[in-house]
Protein backbone atom coordinates (compact mmCIF):
# COMPACT_ATOMS: atom_id res chain seq x y z
CA UNK A 1 0.00 0.00 0.00
CA UNK A 2 3.10 2.02 1.18
CA UNK A 3 4.45 1.27 -2.25
CA UNK A 4 1.26 2.42 -4.09
CA UNK A 5 0.90 5.68 -2.36
CA UNK A 6 4.16 7.15 -3.70
CA UNK A 7 3.96 5.97 -7.15
CA UNK A 8 0.55 8.09 -7.13
CA UNK A 9 2.61 10.88 -5.95
CA UNK A 10 5.22 9.95 -8.01
CA UNK A 11 2.43 9.93 -10.72
CA UNK A 12 0.25 12.73 -9.71
CA UNK A 13 3.15 15.68 -9.05
CA UNK A 14 6.11 14.57 -10.59
CA UNK A 15 5.04 13.10 -13.84
CA UNK A 16 4.62 15.62 -16.27
CA UNK A 17 4.54 18.47 -13.28
CA UNK A 18 4.99 21.55 -15.77
CA UNK A 19 2.21 20.03 -18.32
CA UNK A 20 -0.06 22.69 -20.30
CA UNK A 21 -3.42 22.58 -18.91
CA UNK A 22 -4.81 25.88 -19.56
CA UNK A 23 -7.58 26.97 -17.58
CA UNK A 24 -10.99 26.75 -20.14
CA UNK A 25 -13.36 29.76 -20.45
CA UNK A 26 -16.92 29.34 -18.61
CA UNK A 27 -18.95 27.19 -20.57
CA UNK A 28 -21.74 28.85 -22.30
CA UNK A 29 -24.71 27.17 -20.11
CA UNK A 30 -22.49 28.39 -17.08
CA UNK A 31 -25.12 30.10 -14.02
CA UNK A 32 -22.83 32.78 -13.61
CA UNK A 33 -23.10 33.53 -17.17
CA UNK A 34 -27.19 33.50 -16.87
CA UNK A 35 -27.05 36.84 -14.65
CA UNK A 36 -25.24 39.09 -17.38
CA UNK A 37 -26.48 40.73 -20.07
CA UNK A 38 -26.09 38.50 -23.53
CA UNK A 39 -24.17 41.69 -25.24
CA UNK A 40 -21.44 40.96 -22.34
CA UNK A 41 -21.39 37.25 -22.18
CA UNK A 42 -18.79 36.79 -24.75
CA UNK A 43 -16.15 38.40 -22.39
CA UNK A 44 -17.83 36.96 -18.97
CA UNK A 45 -16.90 33.89 -20.09
CA UNK A 46 -13.50 35.07 -18.93
CA UNK A 47 -14.26 36.25 -15.30
CA UNK A 48 -12.25 33.23 -14.00
CA UNK A 49 -9.19 34.35 -15.65
CA UNK A 50 -9.75 37.89 -15.44
CA UNK A 51 -10.32 37.80 -11.10
CA UNK A 52 -7.32 35.23 -10.88
CA UNK A 53 -5.14 38.12 -13.00
CA UNK A 54 -6.72 40.80 -10.64
CA UNK A 55 -5.83 38.74 -7.08
CA UNK A 56 -1.83 38.70 -8.64
CA UNK A 57 -1.41 42.05 -9.48
CA UNK A 58 -3.09 42.72 -5.58
CA UNK A 59 0.00 40.64 -3.88
CA UNK A 60 2.60 41.26 -5.69
CA UNK A 61 1.75 44.93 -4.59
CA UNK A 62 1.72 43.64 -0.98
CA UNK A 63 4.79 41.75 -2.03
CA UNK A 64 6.54 44.79 -3.50
CA UNK A 65 5.72 46.65 0.07
CA UNK A 66 7.03 43.42 2.16
CA UNK A 67 10.67 43.36 0.37
CA UNK A 68 10.89 44.34 -2.84
CA UNK A 69 10.36 43.03 -6.61
CA UNK A 70 11.89 39.60 -5.73
CA UNK A 71 9.15 39.18 -3.11
CA UNK A 72 6.56 40.34 -5.38
CA UNK A 73 7.72 38.00 -8.13
CA UNK A 74 7.58 35.00 -5.60
CA UNK A 75 4.20 35.69 -4.57
CA UNK A 76 2.68 36.77 -7.84
CA UNK A 77 4.43 34.01 -10.36
CA UNK A 78 3.11 30.90 -8.72
CA UNK A 79 -0.58 32.74 -8.46
CA UNK A 80 -0.35 33.08 -11.84
CA UNK A 81 1.02 30.26 -13.12
CA UNK A 82 -2.26 28.35 -11.86
CA UNK A 83 -3.83 29.62 -15.08
CA UNK A 84 -1.59 27.57 -17.25
CA UNK A 85 0.54 24.53 -15.42
CA UNK A 86 -0.89 24.01 -11.61
CA UNK A 87 1.14 21.19 -10.78
CA UNK A 88 4.07 23.01 -12.12
CA UNK A 89 2.90 26.22 -9.91
CA UNK A 90 2.60 24.12 -6.67
CA UNK A 91 6.41 23.51 -7.11
CA UNK A 92 7.28 27.10 -8.06
CA UNK A 93 5.51 28.14 -4.36
CA UNK A 94 7.48 25.59 -2.79
CA UNK A 95 10.51 27.14 -3.76
CA UNK A 96 9.21 30.66 -3.49
CA UNK A 97 8.86 29.29 -0.18
CA UNK A 98 12.49 28.45 0.23
CA UNK A 99 13.85 31.77 -0.99
CA UNK A 100 11.58 33.60 0.70
CA UNK A 101 13.78 31.85 3.79
CA UNK A 102 16.89 33.32 2.62
CA UNK A 103 15.21 36.30 1.84
CA UNK A 104 13.47 36.38 5.58
CA UNK A 105 10.51 36.94 4.85
CA UNK A 106 9.00 33.54 4.95
CA UNK A 107 5.26 34.61 6.33
CA UNK A 108 4.33 35.94 2.70
CA UNK A 109 5.32 32.73 1.06
CA UNK A 110 3.59 30.42 3.32
CA UNK A 111 0.48 32.64 2.90
CA UNK A 112 0.51 32.34 -0.94
CA UNK A 113 1.60 28.87 -0.83
CA UNK A 114 -1.47 28.13 0.71
CA UNK A 115 -3.53 29.70 -1.57
CA UNK A 116 -1.47 27.95 -4.86
CA UNK A 117 -2.79 24.61 -2.74
CA UNK A 118 -6.03 25.88 -3.06
CA UNK A 119 -6.24 27.22 -6.70
CA UNK A 120 -4.86 23.63 -8.06
CA UNK A 121 -7.16 21.71 -6.03
CA UNK A 122 -9.96 23.43 -7.91
CA UNK A 123 -8.45 21.99 -10.93
CA UNK A 124 -7.04 18.58 -10.44
CA UNK A 125 -8.06 15.41 -8.86
CA UNK A 126 -9.17 15.38 -5.39
CA UNK A 127 -6.34 13.05 -4.37
CA UNK A 128 -4.05 15.68 -5.13
CA UNK A 129 -5.27 18.01 -2.89
CA UNK A 130 -3.84 15.59 0.04
CA UNK A 131 -0.74 14.62 -1.33
CA UNK A 132 0.38 18.38 -1.71
CA UNK A 133 -0.90 18.68 2.35
CA UNK A 134 0.97 15.57 2.88
CA UNK A 135 4.22 17.27 1.49
CA UNK A 136 3.65 20.58 2.50
CA UNK A 137 3.52 19.19 6.29
CA UNK A 138 7.14 17.49 5.37
CA UNK A 139 8.50 21.11 4.13
CA UNK A 140 7.32 22.84 7.19
CA UNK A 141 8.32 20.26 9.74
CA UNK A 142 11.98 20.49 7.56
CA UNK A 143 11.79 24.28 7.96
CA UNK A 144 10.95 23.59 12.09
CA UNK A 145 13.78 21.40 12.94
CA UNK A 146 16.57 22.65 10.44
CA UNK A 147 15.54 26.15 10.20
CA UNK A 148 13.34 27.20 13.05
CA UNK A 149 11.63 30.10 10.96
CA UNK A 150 8.20 29.03 13.05
CA UNK A 151 8.03 27.20 16.33
CA UNK A 152 5.84 24.14 16.53
CA UNK A 153 2.59 25.61 17.63
CA UNK A 154 3.36 28.02 14.31
CA UNK A 155 3.42 24.76 11.72
CA UNK A 156 0.14 23.14 13.91
CA UNK A 157 -2.14 26.34 12.70
CA UNK A 158 -0.23 26.47 8.82
CA UNK A 159 -1.32 22.50 8.89
CA UNK A 160 -4.95 22.76 10.27
CA UNK A 161 -5.61 25.93 8.31
CA UNK A 162 -4.28 24.78 5.14
CA UNK A 163 -6.30 21.59 5.74
CA UNK A 164 -9.53 23.13 6.49
CA UNK A 165 -9.17 25.33 3.36
CA UNK A 166 -8.30 22.37 0.95
CA UNK A 167 -11.37 20.29 2.66
CA UNK A 168 -13.34 23.51 2.08
CA UNK A 169 -12.30 23.95 -1.76
CA UNK A 170 -12.70 19.97 -2.29
CA UNK A 171 -16.28 19.74 -0.29
CA UNK A 172 -17.57 22.53 -2.75
CA UNK A 173 -16.06 21.28 -5.85
CA UNK A 174 -17.53 17.44 -5.24
CA UNK A 175 -20.93 19.25 -4.69
CA UNK A 176 -21.14 21.37 -7.94
CA UNK A 177 -19.72 17.81 -9.94
CA UNK A 178 -22.40 15.42 -7.84
CA UNK A 179 -25.08 18.07 -8.69
CA UNK A 180 -23.66 18.10 -12.59
CA UNK A 181 -23.79 14.40 -12.65
CA UNK A 182 -27.54 14.15 -11.38
CA UNK A 183 -28.32 16.67 -13.88
CA UNK A 184 -27.10 15.03 -16.54
CA UNK A 185 -28.35 11.47 -15.76
CA UNK A 186 -31.48 13.03 -15.19
CA UNK A 187 -31.32 14.36 -18.79
CA UNK A 188 -30.55 11.16 -20.34
CA UNK A 189 -33.22 9.02 -17.97
CA UNK A 190 -35.68 11.95 -19.72
CA UNK A 191 -34.87 11.21 -22.99
CA UNK A 192 -34.80 7.21 -22.73
CA UNK A 193 -38.53 7.34 -20.35
CA UNK A 194 -39.87 9.22 -23.56
CA UNK A 195 -37.78 6.94 -26.55
CA UNK A 196 -39.29 3.60 -24.33
CA UNK A 197 -42.56 5.95 -24.40
CA UNK A 198 -42.65 6.44 -27.76
CA UNK A 199 -41.79 2.83 -28.79
CA UNK A 200 -44.78 1.39 -26.24
CA UNK A 201 -47.22 3.49 -28.10
CA UNK A 202 -46.39 2.64 -31.04
CA UNK A 203 -46.32 -1.12 -29.92
CA UNK A 204 -49.51 -0.12 -28.95
CA UNK A 205 -50.63 1.23 -32.02
CA UNK A 206 -49.87 -1.72 -34.00
CA UNK A 207 -51.47 -3.95 -31.82
CA UNK A 208 -54.61 -2.00 -32.19
CA UNK A 209 -54.51 -1.42 -36.29
CA UNK A 210 -53.60 -5.30 -36.57
CA UNK A 211 -57.79 -5.34 -36.30
CA UNK A 212 -58.34 -2.98 -38.47
CA UNK A 213 -56.43 -4.06 -40.91
CA UNK A 214 -57.10 -7.80 -40.72
CA UNK A 215 -60.87 -7.05 -41.25
CA UNK A 216 -59.83 -5.65 -44.74
CA UNK A 217 -58.14 -8.22 -45.74
CA UNK A 218 -60.40 -10.61 -44.32
CA UNK A 219 -63.54 -8.96 -46.38
CA UNK A 220 -60.93 -8.85 -49.50
CA UNK A 221 -60.60 -12.93 -48.72
CA UNK A 222 -64.37 -13.41 -48.74
CA UNK A 223 -65.22 -11.78 -51.68
CA UNK A 224 -62.64 -12.92 -54.33
CA UNK A 225 -63.68 -16.46 -52.93
CA UNK A 226 -67.63 -15.95 -53.49
CA UNK A 227 -66.67 -13.81 -56.99
CA UNK A 228 -67.10 -16.82 -59.05
CA UNK A 229 -70.34 -18.02 -57.91
CA UNK A 230 -71.69 -14.64 -58.60
CA UNK A 231 -71.47 -14.82 -62.34
CA UNK A 232 -72.39 -17.48 -64.46
CA UNK A 233 -69.75 -18.92 -66.66
CA UNK A 234 -66.98 -17.60 -65.02
CA UNK A 235 -64.16 -17.52 -67.56
CA UNK A 236 -61.05 -19.80 -66.28
CA UNK A 237 -58.44 -16.80 -66.26
CA UNK A 238 -60.67 -14.92 -63.91
CA UNK A 239 -61.68 -17.87 -61.54
CA UNK A 240 -58.24 -18.13 -61.27
CA UNK A 241 -57.39 -14.69 -60.54
CA UNK A 242 -59.84 -14.34 -57.69
CA UNK A 243 -57.88 -17.89 -56.31
CA UNK A 244 -54.70 -15.78 -56.15
CA UNK A 245 -56.23 -13.10 -54.84
CA UNK A 246 -57.94 -15.15 -51.74
CA UNK A 247 -55.02 -16.80 -51.54
CA UNK A 248 -52.32 -13.73 -51.48
CA UNK A 249 -55.36 -12.36 -48.75
CA UNK A 250 -55.00 -15.10 -46.47
CA UNK A 251 -51.26 -15.19 -46.82
CA UNK A 252 -51.16 -11.75 -45.76
CA UNK A 253 -53.78 -12.38 -42.85
CA UNK A 254 -51.37 -15.02 -41.79
CA UNK A 255 -48.15 -13.03 -41.90
CA UNK A 256 -50.28 -10.12 -39.72
CA UNK A 257 -51.38 -12.76 -37.11
CA UNK A 258 -46.93 -13.68 -36.77
CA UNK A 259 -46.45 -9.83 -36.93
CA UNK A 260 -49.06 -9.94 -33.74
CA UNK A 261 -47.51 -12.54 -31.84
CA UNK A 262 -44.10 -10.89 -31.78
CA UNK A 263 -45.62 -7.46 -30.50
CA UNK A 264 -47.42 -9.14 -27.86
CA UNK A 265 -44.48 -11.83 -26.88
CA UNK A 266 -43.34 -8.91 -24.15
CA UNK A 267 -45.97 -10.57 -22.17
CA UNK A 268 -47.98 -7.08 -21.07
CA UNK A 269 -50.85 -8.23 -21.25
CA UNK A 270 -52.89 -6.01 -22.87
CA UNK A 271 -54.92 -6.85 -25.88
CA UNK A 272 -54.42 -10.38 -25.39
CA UNK A 273 -58.17 -11.04 -26.97
CA UNK A 274 -57.26 -11.17 -30.26
CA UNK A 275 -61.01 -11.14 -30.73
CA UNK A 276 -62.06 -8.09 -28.88
CA UNK A 277 -63.23 -5.46 -30.86
CA UNK A 278 -61.17 -1.71 -31.32
CA UNK A 279 -63.27 1.23 -30.00
CA UNK A 280 -64.90 3.29 -32.30
CA UNK A 281 -66.04 6.64 -32.04
CA UNK A 282 -69.61 5.07 -31.38
CA UNK A 283 -68.01 3.77 -27.79
CA UNK A 284 -67.20 7.37 -27.41
CA UNK A 285 -70.28 7.69 -24.94
CA UNK A 286 -69.66 4.94 -23.38
CA UNK A 287 -66.41 6.51 -22.37
CA UNK A 288 -67.60 9.75 -21.44
CA UNK A 289 -69.72 7.93 -19.28
CA UNK A 290 -67.22 5.97 -17.47
CA UNK A 291 -65.50 9.25 -17.02
CA UNK A 292 -68.03 10.82 -15.29
CA UNK A 293 -68.21 8.09 -13.06
CA UNK A 294 -65.20 9.17 -11.64
CA UNK A 295 -66.39 12.42 -11.12
CA UNK A 296 -65.01 14.35 -14.22
CA UNK A 297 -67.81 16.81 -14.99
CA UNK A 298 -67.53 16.57 -19.27
CA UNK A 299 -69.66 18.05 -22.08
CA UNK A 300 -69.74 16.39 -25.42
CA UNK A 301 -70.55 18.60 -28.31
CA UNK A 302 -70.51 17.43 -32.44
CA UNK A 303 -71.03 19.16 -35.13
CA UNK A 304 -71.39 18.66 -38.57
CA UNK A 305 -73.13 15.65 -40.65
CA UNK A 306 -71.66 12.52 -38.33
CA UNK A 307 -70.58 9.53 -40.80
CA UNK A 308 -68.77 6.35 -40.82
CA UNK A 309 -65.12 7.21 -40.91
CA UNK A 310 -61.76 4.78 -41.52
CA UNK A 311 -61.28 2.75 -38.87
CA UNK A 312 -58.44 4.09 -38.22
CA UNK A 313 -59.19 7.41 -37.87
CA UNK A 314 -61.92 6.50 -35.93
CA UNK A 315 -60.27 4.08 -33.53
CA UNK A 316 -57.31 7.01 -33.12
CA UNK A 317 -60.11 9.88 -32.12
CA UNK A 318 -60.89 7.69 -29.65
CA UNK A 319 -57.84 6.96 -28.15
CA UNK A 320 -56.89 10.50 -28.05
CA UNK A 321 -60.27 11.82 -26.24
CA UNK A 322 -59.35 8.78 -23.57
CA UNK A 323 -55.85 10.19 -23.31
CA UNK A 324 -56.89 13.83 -23.01
CA UNK A 325 -59.79 13.11 -20.39
CA UNK A 326 -57.54 10.75 -18.33
CA UNK A 327 -54.70 13.57 -18.02
CA UNK A 328 -57.60 16.23 -16.86
CA UNK A 329 -58.47 13.16 -14.33
CA UNK A 330 -54.76 12.69 -13.21
CA UNK A 331 -53.26 16.92 -13.55
CA UNK A 332 -56.35 18.90 -13.02
CA UNK A 333 -58.55 17.52 -10.10
CA UNK A 334 -61.78 19.18 -10.00
CA UNK A 335 -61.72 20.59 -13.63
CA UNK A 336 -64.64 20.50 -15.98
CA UNK A 337 -63.89 19.19 -19.56
CA UNK A 338 -65.25 19.41 -22.65
CA UNK A 339 -65.02 17.30 -25.94
CA UNK A 340 -65.87 18.77 -29.36
CA UNK A 341 -66.11 16.62 -32.20
CA UNK A 342 -66.20 18.12 -35.60
CA UNK A 343 -66.81 16.26 -38.81
CA UNK A 344 -66.10 18.56 -42.20
CA UNK A 345 -65.81 17.07 -45.85
CA UNK A 346 -61.88 16.54 -45.34
CA UNK A 347 -61.40 15.17 -41.99
CA UNK A 348 -62.57 15.34 -38.51
CA UNK A 349 -61.50 18.00 -35.65
CA UNK A 350 -61.22 17.12 -32.50
CA UNK A 351 -60.87 19.13 -29.84
CA UNK A 352 -60.42 18.41 -26.21
CA UNK A 353 -60.47 21.78 -23.46
CA UNK A 354 -60.74 21.82 -19.62
CA UNK A 355 -60.47 24.36 -17.33
CA UNK A 356 -58.55 25.15 -14.07
CA UNK A 357 -58.00 22.59 -11.00
CA UNK A 358 -59.86 23.55 -7.95
CA UNK A 359 -56.79 21.84 -6.11
CA UNK A 360 -52.86 20.55 -6.43
CA UNK A 361 -52.54 17.23 -8.38
CA UNK A 362 -50.55 14.57 -6.78
CA UNK A 363 -47.43 13.84 -8.67
CA UNK A 364 -46.94 11.81 -11.82
CA UNK A 365 -43.85 10.50 -12.76
CA UNK A 366 -45.03 10.21 -16.30
CA UNK A 367 -46.03 13.79 -16.65
CA UNK A 368 -46.20 14.06 -20.64
CA UNK A 369 -45.80 11.05 -22.14
CA UNK A 370 -49.65 10.33 -23.22
CA UNK A 371 -49.25 13.64 -25.14
CA UNK A 372 -46.62 11.45 -27.17
CA UNK A 373 -48.60 8.34 -27.38
CA UNK A 374 -51.36 11.42 -28.80
CA UNK A 375 -48.84 12.73 -31.23
CA UNK A 376 -47.64 9.51 -32.56
CA UNK A 377 -51.42 8.20 -33.22
CA UNK A 378 -52.12 11.90 -35.07
CA UNK A 379 -48.76 11.66 -37.21
CA UNK A 380 -49.16 7.99 -38.00
CA UNK A 381 -52.73 9.20 -40.03
CA UNK A 382 -51.08 12.48 -41.35
CA UNK A 383 -52.41 14.36 -39.04
CA UNK A 384 -51.80 17.98 -37.27
CA UNK A 385 -51.78 17.82 -33.24
CA UNK A 386 -51.43 21.49 -30.92
CA UNK A 387 -51.47 21.61 -27.32
CA UNK A 388 -50.88 23.94 -24.53
CA UNK A 389 -52.40 25.74 -21.39
CA UNK A 390 -55.31 27.96 -21.52
CA UNK A 391 -55.52 31.91 -20.58
CA UNK A 392 -57.52 30.73 -17.80
CA UNK A 393 -55.17 27.98 -16.36
CA UNK A 394 -56.62 25.12 -18.11
CA UNK A 395 -55.26 23.03 -20.80
CA UNK A 396 -56.08 22.56 -24.92
CA UNK A 397 -55.86 19.59 -26.93
CA UNK A 398 -56.49 20.11 -30.66
CA UNK A 399 -56.95 17.53 -33.49
CA UNK A 400 -57.27 16.96 -36.72
CA UNK A 401 -57.36 13.77 -38.87
CA UNK A 402 -57.48 13.92 -43.07
CA UNK A 403 -59.81 11.13 -44.02
CA UNK A 404 -58.22 11.04 -47.34
CA UNK A 405 -55.04 10.41 -45.74
CA UNK A 406 -56.27 7.74 -43.70
CA UNK A 407 -58.06 6.63 -46.26
CA UNK A 408 -54.88 5.96 -48.63
CA UNK A 409 -53.18 4.62 -45.77
CA UNK A 410 -55.92 2.25 -45.58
Amino acid sequence: MLKSAFEGIHRDLFTDAFAFRPLPPLAPGSRLLRVVPRRMRRYARWLPHAALGALTCLLMFQGVAHGGLPIALLVGVPVLMTLVRPIGAWWCSVGAVFLSIVLGVPEVALSVHVLVMMLVAMRTRPRVAGEMWLLTAFLAAFLVVFRPVMGTSGLFELLVVSGVLLFGVLAVRLLRESRQQVAAQTAVTEVERSRRTVLEERTTIARELHDVVAHHMSVVAIQAEAAPYRVQDTPPELAAAFVTIRENAVAALTELRRVLGVIRSDGSGAFDDPEAPQPTLAALDGLLANVRGAGLDVEHVTTGVVRPLPQGVELSAYRVVQEALSNVLRHAPGAAARVELSYVPVGLGLRVVNGPPDRLAKPSPGAGHGVLGMRERVAMLGGEMTDGPTADGGYEVSVFMPVAAAGAAA
